[in-house]
């Protein structure tokens, strides 16, 4: 399972080498922000959970995000009915292939191998491509074998070329063809919300560490003083 991991790792980066010289919007999450990783539980759930593992997130750890045992049950857990289970999918590979062109891959790391902005700015660039055979395609991952599975709260967006500046070539832009069920608003926040828990579920112990890491950083710190004081006691007659 590592090394399976490792080589998903390896070819989204060398996936996503084509979406270097688009830039890429910014997230601005917020990994403390425990209800906006709620809803965005609710969003993975609903929507990329259906063909996307996330092998190495179990459900009981979202108890770490103040929803109790009861809560996740009735809102979140739809594979299983074990609190102690990872988030898997029915879907067998062997199906998932022929229907796609490639098994979907776990995404428990995708946020820590893809980082948050660009998460953030390929949810948001879909458009439709008849030429596709999901009758979609993507500005940040071109030709992607990925429908737009939020196409109904987004919209159904177009692919437009808008003349660049003098000298410089066209610039690709979408347009919104048929608005969806939110806003532009509200459709950026609830991918910010889905990132901010691909974020969450690539290292779920983050902010504990981070948080010990300060502890330790300060015992050091206070430790610091007597071990120097006692240091030129010790050696003052040696000097």
């Amino acid at each position: 399972m590592k090394a399976e991991r490792l080589l998903i790792l390896l070819i989204f980066l060398v996936a996503g080498a084509a979406a270097e010289e688009l830039k890429l919007d910014h997230a601005g999450i917020d990994p403390r922000d425990a209800v906006s990783i709620q809803r965005g539980a609710q969003v993975f759930v609903n929507y990329c959970l259906g063909c996307h593992s996330a092998e190495a997130m179990r459900y009981n750890r979202l108890e770490e995000l103040g929803l109790t045992e009861q809560q996740i049950k009735d809102n979140l857990m739809f594979a299983t009915d074990k609190i102690g289970d990872t988030m898997t999918v029915a879907m067998r590979r062997s199906d998932a292939k022929p229907w796609f062109g490639v098994a979907p891959p776990d995404l428990s790391v995708i946020a820590r191998a893809r980082g948050a902005d660009w998460l953030y700015t390929y949810l948001r660039t879909f458009y439709r491509d008849d030429s596709r055979e999901t009758g979609w395609n993507n500005l940040v991952f071109p030709n992607v074998g990925m429908p737009h599975v939020l196409y109904e709260q987004q919209g159904q967006q177009v692919l437009a070329l808008h003349p660049g500046s003098e000298g410089e070539s066209a610039v690709p832009a979408l347009v919104l063809e048929r608005p969806g069920k939110l806003s532009s608003d509200e459709y950026d926040k609830l991918t910010a919300d889905l990132v901010n828990y691909l974020v969450f579920i690539s290292e779920p112990a983050r902010e504990t560490r981070i948080r010990l890491g300060y502890a330790v950083l300060i015992f050091l710190g206070v430790l610091f003083v007597p071990v120097y004081l006692l240091k030129k006691q010790y050696w003052k007659d040696v000097h």
